[in-house]
């Protein structure tokens, strides 16, 4: 057994409970985007969460476990994704990721945007020409040491 057995068993469970991973993680405790990464494998629970987890989702100790070990993180098994909704955040980054770098470099300076602290938030917002999603990505910049 590995992390992504249990993350199968996780999925699997949560179609035949048909709960939401907002209703999910209002159990759990935290955001529903933290929640579902984590539910997704690339989160650790605390002893806490994981025993919420376990009852939700009808996990073994064994499985809880796996919940509480840090995962290697990195959730997409080749270079180019094939989920189309996937592909596109790879496009934005193709298309945009440069422009992004520029802009976060000549406000900041020389450095990087942290996937470690941060927070994202994923909302619908209603448009009479077709719902927008919504997506708020904040990480804090950690700035490049010399030495």
């Amino acid at each position: 057994m590995d992390r992504n057995d249990v993350t199968k068993k996780i999925i699997a469970a949560k179609v035949r409970s048909k709960l939401s991973w907002g209703e999910i993680a209002t159990k759990i405790g935290r955001s529903k985007e933290w929640t579902t990464a984590a539910m997704l494998g690339q989160m650790t629970l605390d002893a806490k969460q994981a025993a919420v987890a376990r009852e939700l989702f009808d996990l073994t100790d064994e499985e809880t476990a796996w919940l509480q070990i840090v995962p290697y993180k990195g959730s997409l098994p080749g270079a180019v994704p094939t989920d189309p909704l996937i592909y596109r955040w790879y496009e934005i980054v193709s298309v945009y990721g440069t422009t992004i770098k520029e802009l976060i470099h000549e406000e900041f300076g020389d450095g990087i945007m942290s996937a470690i602290d941060f927070s994202m938030d994923i909302e619908r917002e209603p448009n009479p020409n077709g719902d927008r999603v919504k997506v708020v990505l904040s990480g804090k910049f950690l700035p490049y040491k010399s030495y």
